[in-house]
């Protein structure tokens, strides 16, 4: 008996469009100004999104906490604590070549069980950002 393993569905720029738009509606909502990064799962840029007003570092702070998120697969809000002193990844943010960022706002992204990408929320508070972020992924998978 032959069993056929189906690939998830590919991560595609029309996906990543959907949660940057889902992210800055979440942040508009909220009356916050952000910065939207989604990476395939390669780590590539599939789309990117500043608002006008958001802080400049807002760019590179969404872009950094996707690619964290998608390195360890997990929320950035999860791993705040890991990287303090003591903590299990403490020299982590120090040890690779490719700056990752602890701070909340970065969400891993997972169809069929698979990793698939990350999308990454800057310019607000870190709650806030965490919250855009899953607001925005929630979406996507209710699709």
């Amino acid at each position: 008996m032959s069993t056929t393993t189906l690939a998830p569905a590919p991560f595609s720029t029309q996906d990543a469009e959907v949660l940057v738009e889902a992210a800055r509606v979440a942040a508009e909502a909220a009356g916050v100004t952000v910065a939207v990064t989604v990476l395939d799962a390669g780590g590539h840029l599939l789309a990117f999104r500043r608002d006008d007003r958001a802080v400049l570092i807002a760019g590179e702070t969404s872009t950094r906490k996707a690619y964290t998120a998608l390195q360890l697969n997990a929320p950035t809000a999860d791993l705040v604590d890991a990287v303090q002193p003591g903590g299990p990844f403490h020299t982590l943010p120090t040890a690779l070549d490719r700056p990752l960022l602890f701070i909340a706002g970065g969400v891993p992204v997972h169809r069929d069980g698979r990793l698939i990408g990350a999308i990454g929320v800057g310019g607000g508070a870190p709650e806030q950002d965490h919250g855009f972020a899953s607001a925005a992924v929630a979406n996507l998978t209710r699709r």
